[in-house]
């Protein structure tokens, strides 16, 4: 069993997970301070729901990438690019904004909540509706996520996530109930750069998916031959760069695990390199940079 698959999406649902769990901890402060314990319920309506939904969004999903691969294998190729695109621009979105807004995230809150408590009869959905989003937010990212990565074997996949999931909460848990010190910073300084590094492979897997369909497309309608770049192997990726599999093959260790988390492949490709390191040039810049800002 392959259990590398676990990992990837153990670090990107941690690393979420911890983020909600901020979210949930600050608001169970909020309603302790302003002593309106008894929206605590409404707390964890929203986590709950939160919760569910993305499981839902999820099921729908790989159900639908599931079907197309055995009637439309091309749209399957096509929408698994689409949905890693989506996860890409999401993730890379919430690395760089989660870095520059981590020092006003509470003050924010707290006045989201100062805001939903002055009307006392809708108090309660206010809180369900704050929690909810943050929750489902992040559950989404780490769906889309999942569903673009992984599509042969979803099981272990999910199995790191759930552990992630149960991960995050339990660090919550500690940082607000008994107070144990966590060094938040460093945490998502650390979780950022595996993160980058993760969204990264998953860079390299989109362009994948893109030159199987383009090249799936073109020999089903030979019209569409026009739309390869290259003659190689690949349609779509140009040259390759190096074939590592006698070496340090990506399907073995140490090799899986560089793949699961640094993007490593034994087999890569001009472009695939070159929108790797543009990736971590552009994205790593900006996260780097909002570090400093912080």
């Amino acid at each position: 069993m392959n259990f590398s698959a676990v990992l990837p999406t153990f670090v990107v649902t941690l690393r979420e997970g911890f983020e909600a769990a901020l979210v949930v901890g600050i608001v169970f402060a909020c309603l302790k301070k302003a002593e309106q314990t008894n929206l605590n319920k409404w707390v964890n309506f929203g986590v709950i729901a939160g919760i569910l939904a993305s499981i839902g969004v999820g099921l729908l999903l790989g159900g639908v990438l599931q079907n197309l691969a055995n009637s439309a294998p091309i749209l399957q190729e096509f929408l698994q690019a689409g949905f890693g695109i989506i996860a890409i621009i999401m993730l890379s979105w919430m690395l760089i904004w989660m870095s520059l807004q981590a020092k006003n995230i509470s003050k924010e809150i707290s006045g989201a909540i100062t805001t939903a408590l002055k009307d006392n009869d809708s108090a309660g959905w206010g809180i369900f509706s704050l929690v909810f989003i943050a929750v489902l937010r992040e559950g989404i990212e780490s769906v889309l996520f999942i569903v673009a990565k992984f599509q042969n074997g979803i099981i272990l996949p999910t199995m790191g996530a759930v552990i992630g999931l149960f991960t995050s909460a339990l660090l919550g848990y500690l940082l607000f109930k008994w107070g144990i010190k966590i060094n938040i910073r460093l945490f998502f300084q650390v979780m950022g750069v595996f993160l980058l590094l993760i969204v990264g492979g998953l860079v390299i897997g989109v362009l994948k998916h893109l030159d199987g369909a383009i090249f799936q497309l073109t020999v089903i309608k030979p019209e569409y031959a026009g739309l390869c770049i290259s003659n190689n192997i690949s349609c779509l990726l140009g040259m390759e760069i190096w074939d590592f599999s006698n070496i340090l093959p990506d399907g073995n260790f140490p090799g899986i695990i560089l793949k699961s988390l640094l993007g490593y492949r034994d087999h890569l490709y001009l472009l695939q390199g070159l929108f790797y390191l543009a990736f971590l040039t552009v994205i790593g810049g900006l996260y780097w940079r909002s570090l400093s800002e912080n």
